[in-house]
């Protein structure tokens, strides 16, 4: 499985950025699919997850309002639309995929559940 995410770029304080992350090769059915930031000098954090079958999605309260995240299962891919940007979301962002397995115990919000990272897209807030 390899995920490539895109969509990053410069923005203003305010305003506006949509990730997208696209997932190739074998039979794609992960379990949870979830976006986590890494800021300079800083571990990489959780920032929204979202599950493959059904509605159930996650985020970090410092999010919570502003972020959305969604997915299109016919394209796998996921989506994060970002809104109302600040300068400290300013960060790589990278998405990755819980691989669905009998008796797991999933986490949507442990980085330490994923098993495919992409390979990360820079976000700039300017204030």
């Amino acid at each position: 499985v390899q995920l490539q995410a895109s969509g990053g770029g410069l923005v203003q304080a305010g305003g506006s950025l949509r990730l997208s992350c696209a997932a190739s090769g074998r039979a794609f059915s992960p379990y949870y699919m979830g976006w986590f930031r890494q800021a300079p000098g800083k571990e990489r954090e959780f920032v929204a997850a979202v599950r493959w079958s059904g509605d159930s999605t996650y985020y970090a309260d410092s999010v919570k309002g502003r972020f959305t995240v969604s997915r299109d299962n016919a394209k796998n891919t996921v989506y994060l639309q970002m809104n109302s940007l600040k300068p400290e979301d300013t960060a790589v962002y990278y998405c990755a995929a819980q691989v669905s397995t009998f008796g797991r115990n999933y986490n949507a919000l442990r980085r330490d559940r994923y098993d495919y990272w992409g390979q990360g897209t820079q976000v700039t807030v300017s204030s």
